[in-house]
């Protein structure tokens, strides 16, 4: 078994926490759905940042209400880099798996999918 990094992007069009919340929950459930993570005692940890335009909540809220209660997590922000993609919200899962490194799949979703073109999940 070897220890992998799994990333996600998404966007939200407004910082209201529900939006960020639901965002996070789509993204999160899609990486696991994707990846056929079945357990969360397969996830080591997950950091989740946020551009600096979102600062309503913690996304990583939305991982608690799916049941991630004993995974370790945490939020930061992203570096402010001029013409990044605004209001988005990555996801960086360390998952101990069987898969190859080529046989995990990233995840983007709504306007991050501008992030990752050459990502078959960005299409």
């Amino acid at each position: 078994m070897s220890l992998r990094g799994i990333r996600g992007a998404t966007s939200v069009e407004e910082d209201r926490p529900e939006l960020v919340l639901e965002a996070t929950r789509e993204l999160l459930q899609e990486i696991l759905q994707r990846n056929e993570i079945d357990s969360f005692e397969e996830i080591v940890s997950a950091i989740f940042t946020t551009t600096t335009d979102l600062c309503s909540t913690f996304p990583a809220e939305a991982a608690r209400t799916l049941g991630m209660n004993h995974v370790p997590l945490l939020c930061a922000s992203e570096i402010s880099v001029p013409g990044s993609l605004p209001q988005c919200i990555r996801i960086l899962l360390h998952v101990n798996t069987e898969k190859s490194q080529q046989d995990i799949v990233h995840v983007y979703l709504r306007e991050a999918k501008k992030l990752r073109p050459d990502v078959e999940s960005a299409q």
